[in-house]
């Protein structure tokens, strides 16, 4: 398994627009091309949010 110790990015096509999807050792960031501002995600609210919902009884 290859070690994540820098940004990789890549451009991903959503509807018509392209957005700019950065993985780097702190999380993910979407950011919608020739903007700064876009969503980010930290690795550990991933990763909580995925015990949550693991724990979570579905019916």
């Amino acid at each position: 398994m290859t070690k994540l110790d820098k940004p990789l990015r890549r451009e991903v096509q959503i509807g018509d627009k392209a957005y700019t999807l950065t993985i780097d050792p702190d999380g993910l960031k979407l950011v919608e091309k020739g903007h700064r501002k876009g969503v980010e995600v930290s690795w550990s609210s991933i990763a909580s949010s995925e015990h949550s919902a693991s724990q979570t009884p579905t019916a």
